[in-house]
């Protein structure tokens, strides 16, 4: 997630609870089964639902990242394209930010997440709320957070920039403006919520205006959210270890391990893997199979968002280059994982000029993965309106005859 005013909240220390030893796992499944299992529960494996469209992507995958860098396109817009092809980019907004479809909060970090889950968030929710404040401060708390609440309530949904501003006059990005702090609190604790987004800008608006009634009556207890979201995580991931499913909403393991006996998981032994495993148990009744999708993947997906989950499953060492210094880059400010026939087989290094897709850097694993390198690429200029590919720099430089012979 790039720094900005839209990283995720820091989690509240709580007592060390002994970790829930794992029952004994009754089936064992292969590395290679496993890797499909993964693959199918993200929808990479099979046919996709074209018919659920990105709503059915965000619904089976419990949470889209958000991300400020755009290359190619917004990490919200590289994940259902991956799953589903050339989707209109203008229906990929409307899914998330047509009113009453979804909600943005802090899960695995700042995502779209499909708002029936609302309630399940409750608990972290009421875990700000305890602790009272953000790593900003406020002043004067309850009057900075009474004013922005009444204007949203008087003159409807607002940005920051509506409300006075980002960041304090002649101050750093960093230095919130008390407007800014309140607002975020605010959406902290589930009085402001975020359902639409203009220009890429926040729009907040009063919980009570934007959550439909029966949602926002739903209070769970801690127990029950964090049982159906460790669920949700095991469906979304297919097979997974206690670190998985904790990282996927971004969970403390003894919260995992609190609530695993009633979220409906099975207890697997997966090749290679060295540690105990779940796996959801519908994953389970039958093989997967299908048509593999061949595409370039954001760096921000969730198949590959968790870098010792994606190293464990695909034996792929992927790192975000964008805030290293640009001599020390290896694969590029935003290599993007290439995904051919269900494994990770190079990078992609993308740039725009104009109405020609540049790929400044192709990294590939072998001569075999040239053409559907060049696919992608093809397929992804046409997604985003470009009508010409053009490679600058290719690793191994041995295989630069062949991808540029055919872009």
């Amino acid at each position: 997630m790039s720094p900005s005013s839209e990283t995720s909240g820091r989690a509240v220390p709580q007592p060390r609870v002994p970790r829930a030893a794992a029952p004994p796992p009754e089936l064992s499944l292969s590395a290679d089964e496993a890797r499909r299992i993964a693959l199918r529960a993200q929808g990479f494996l099979g046919a996709p639902d074209r018919r659920a469209g990105v709503r059915g992507v965000l619904r089976a995958l419990g949470a889209v990242q958000l991300d400020t860098i755009s290359v190619l396109a917004r990490s919200h817009e590289l994940i259902p394209y991956a799953r589903l092809g050339a989707v209109g980019r203008a229906a990929v907004e409307e899914a998330y930010w047509g009113r009453g479809t979804s909600f943005e909060y802090w899960s695995h970090a700042a995502c779209v997440l499909p708002i029936e889950e609302w309630p399940l968030f409750a608990f972290r929710r009421r875990e700000y709320a305890r602790r009272g404040h953000r790593w900003h401060r406020m002043e004067d708390k309850e009057r900075s957070c009474a004013l922005v609440a009444r204007r949203l309530l008087e003159e409807g949904p607002l940005t920051a920039s509506d409300l006075g501003g980002n960041s304090v006059p002649g101050g750093t990005w960093w230095d919130w403006s008390e407007s800014k702090i309140a607002i975020e609190w605010l959406l902290d604790v589930g009085d402001v919520v975020c359902v639409e987004r203009r220009g890429w800008k926040r729009v907040y608006d009063l919980a009570e205006r934007a959550i439909p009634e029966e949602l926002r009556r739903d209070e769970p207890d801690d127990e029950t959210c964090l049982t159906a979201l460790v669920a949700q995580a095991g469906r979304a991931l297919g097979v997974a270890t206690r670190s998985d499913l904790a990282d996927y909403h971004r969970l403390r393991g003894a919260q995992v391990d609190r609530v695993m006996e009633g979220t409906g998981l099975v207890p697997v032994r997966v090749e290679g893997w060295g540690r105990p495993a779940w796996a959801d148990p519908a994953a389970l009744q039958s093989p997967p199979r299908g048509r593999h999708r061949t595409t370039l993947l954001s760096p921000f997906d969730s198949l590959v968002w968790d870098r010792p989950r994606t190293e464990r499953i695909f034996g792929f060492t992927h790192r975000l280059e964008a805030y290293v210094p640009k001599d020390k880059r290896v694969h590029g400010y935003f290599a993007m994982p290439l995904l051919v026939g269900g494994r990770l087989v190079g990078r992609v290094d993308p740039a725009r000029e104009g109405s020609t897709l540049v790929a400044r850097q192709i990294s590939l694993d072998g001569p075999g993965h040239v053409e559907p390198a060049l696919r992608a690429l093809e397929e992804a200029a046409g997604w985003v309106g470009c009508d010409a590919v053009r490679v600058e720099r290719v690793v191994p430089e041995s295989l630069a005859p062949a991808l540029r012979s055919l872009s």
